[in-house]
């Protein structure tokens, strides 16, 4: 007779999440993989696949919190072990973070952290032998965790030094602390409406910022939203929906986006009844724009080129918005990634590819056209000192300083040049979920 086979028991609700978290997290800190390639496409993770659209939350959750407070999270475990997190057993060291991740900023009861992280490490063959001290260490977290990160609450430790000391000697260290701090919480969802702001900040019981923007928490699946499906709106932090807006009236003229995917700025520019041609490198990342274009009923010729290299047409276009590639420091709050992703060096190899891309766009300009430069970086070089090298080597072009009421009267997020440059302290609120910005900058320019 054939022996009886069984199925293995169902496993403990939520450890699928959490050992998911884990592996996204290794990815991060061990493998360098970003979150977007950890989380979309191809290469995404292949248990996603199996997990309940709450599983998923849960589990987007706890990596974005542990990205967020890697610092703080070091520094409490470092004070509960004697001898350091485990080195030979990355489960171990993983299990660590998302057990006192969940005790210190998330809504989990206690008890269920601490035996889910003990299961996760029993779950693997190199960190099983640490069961007992993940078990003694998160019960301590527990107790003890608290006051360890009130202590050290006004060192922004969750930033790379590298960072930190950036953002310091550009912007002073009252500003810098003041980043960090809106760094560490969770970010809004912001919505560019095509019209009716208020009724669509109603129906997503959201507000409407003083730039138009429908800013709202999210619960669930962004596509489960109201209007998602037909299309009434795409998400956009509020910073980027600025820089369109400097091109004034755009009806009917002709204009570039070079780089152009996702496809929020592309939207905006065909919204407001421009003739948009846009651009990137990425057939995935174009095909992506044009996927969006169609849920929104707006329209866009499309184009997959290096802009380096395109030719584009021979009159030229009445303007020109580059979106530059760029260390994408100014995201961190809703990339928390990218901060352990990124090291000083890459700034100089950013910049490189920004200046061809501007001096590239300068023979794409007809006489008298519009330039909007624009990156999600809070590196200097990558916006005030990339605008004043392109100035010095092109006198055909000048700024066009950026005027407060362009910006819904927002003076603080105008530089002393006239560019636009937003911080992730700006536009505070009682809340500090419904805060904040993306760090901006951009700059406008026009060609004689």
């Amino acid at each position: 007779m054939p022996s009886q086979r069984f199925a293995p028991p169902s496993e403990v609700p939520g450890l699928a999440a959490r050992r998911i978290a884990a592996d996204i997290v290794d990815g991060v800190l061990h493998k360098h993989r970003t979150l977007d390639d950890q989380l979309d496409g191809s290469g995404a993770h292949p248990g996603l696949k199996t997990l309940a659209n709450r599983d998923r939350a849960l589990m987007r959750r706890l990596v974005a919190t542990i990205l967020r407070r890697l610092g703080t999270l070091g520094h409490v475990l470092s004070r509960l072990l004697d001898k350091g997190i485990p080195s030979d057993a990355p489960r171990a060291q993983s299990a660590l973070l998302i057990g006192a991740a969940q005790i210190l900023w998330m809504d989990v009861p206690d008890h269920a952290a601490v035996d889910l992280s003990v299961r996760l490490v029993q779950s693997d063959r190199r960190a099983a032998r640490y069961a007992g001290l993940v078990n003694a260490v998160l019960r301590r977290c527990a107790r003890e965790g608290q006051a360890l990160v009130e202590e050290i609450a006004t060192q922004s430790l969750d930033l790379p030094p590298w960072l930190l000391a950036r953002w310091s000697a550009h912007y002073g260290e009252a500003t810098a602390r003041d980043m960090a701090l809106a760094l560490g919480h969770e970010p809004s969802l912001d919505l560019t409406v095509k019209s009716d702001a208020a009724h669509w900040a109603s129906r997503l019981h959201g507000e409407v910022l003083p730039t138009g923007s429908v800013r709202t928490l999210l619960h669930g699946s962004v596509t489960m939203l109201p209007g998602f499906a037909e299309g009434q709106w795409w998400v956009q932090d509020a910073a980027a929906a600025l820089p369109v807006r400097l091109f004034r009236d755009i009806a009917g003229k002709s204009i570039a986006d070079l780089c152009a995917a996702p496809g929020g700025k592309t939207a905006q520019l065909a919204q407001a009844g421009a003739r948009v041609t846009a651009l990137d490198r990425s057939p995935a990342r174009v095909a992506r724009l044009r996927e969006n274009l169609n849920r929104l009923s707006l329209q866009a010729e499309t184009v997959v080129a290096d802009a380096v290299e395109w030719t584009g047409p021979a009159d030229g276009f009445d303007g020109i918005l580059i979106d530059a590639p760029c260390t994408s420091t100014g995201t961190i709050r809703r990339h928390p990634d990218v901060a352990w992703l990124r090291q000083d060096s890459d700034v100089a190899a950013m910049t490189v590819l920004q200046q061809r891309l501007l001096k590239k766009s300068v023979s794409l300009l007809k006489p008298g056209g519009t330039l909007v430069y624009c990156t999600c970086s809070l590196e200097p070089e990558e916006g005030e000192q990339a605008i004043a090298t392109l100035l010095a080597a092109e006198p055909s072009l000048r700024r066009v300083p950026i005027e407060t009421g362009e910006v819904s009267g927002l003076g603080e997020i105008i530089t002393a040049e006239g560019d636009l440059r937003t911080l992730p302290s700006h536009l505070p609120h009682a809340d500090p979920k419904l805060g904040g910005l993306d760090g901006f900058f951009a700059a406008r320019l026009v060609k004689s």
